[in-house]
């Protein structure tokens, strides 16, 4: 029996309006101390926000916050995982597309987000799916810390 995405997702996904400001995607991350929101336009999940994208996108473009809308600075297209997807499918996509984090979509709808830090401590049978990956692909730059980390 392989592990799925759901078996290590986080079901409880915080997530914000697209034209949302800036400043106010910032105060719901530090409020539940989260690294990423979910990013919504009439219900469903549009795009992805993250610490990284406040970085680049908004200081380091010296944009305002209480201007500048999350809509204007999310990543989009989402690139997703389903609930039933297995745990190297997801792994193997992150590192394919570059990703950390992939939003759980099904049947249309948001129902958790996995990350690679989820897939990495999950259990030690995925240490070993995630070398495998690891050893097969070049990691990229922002995924190394979590490699280096739990994996290697």
């Amino acid at each position: 029996m392989s592990l799925k995405v759901e078996d290590a997702m986080v079901e409880d996904v915080v997530t914000i309006e697209a034209d949302a400001t800036v400043r106010k995607a910032v105060d719901l991350m530090n409020k539940h101390e989260i690294g990423c929101l979910i990013v919504v336009r009439d219900g469903r999940a549009v795009g992805i926000v993250t610490e990284r994208d406040m970085l680049n996108r908004v200081l380091a473009a010296s944009r305002d916050p209480e201007k500048t809308k999350v809509s204007q600075v999310m990543t989009s297209p989402l690139i997703i995982a389903e609930p039933n997807m297995d745990l190297e499918e997801a792994a193997r996509m992150m590192f394919k597309m570059k990703v950390k984090k992939l939003p759980v979509v099904s049947k249309g709808d948001l129902v958790g987000l996995i990350t690679l830090t989820d897939i990495a401590r999950f259990q030690p049978q995925i240490i070993k799916i995630l070398k495998r990956t690891y050893l097969k692909s070049q990691t990229p730059k922002r995924m190394q810390k979590v490699v280096d980390y739990y994996v290697v």
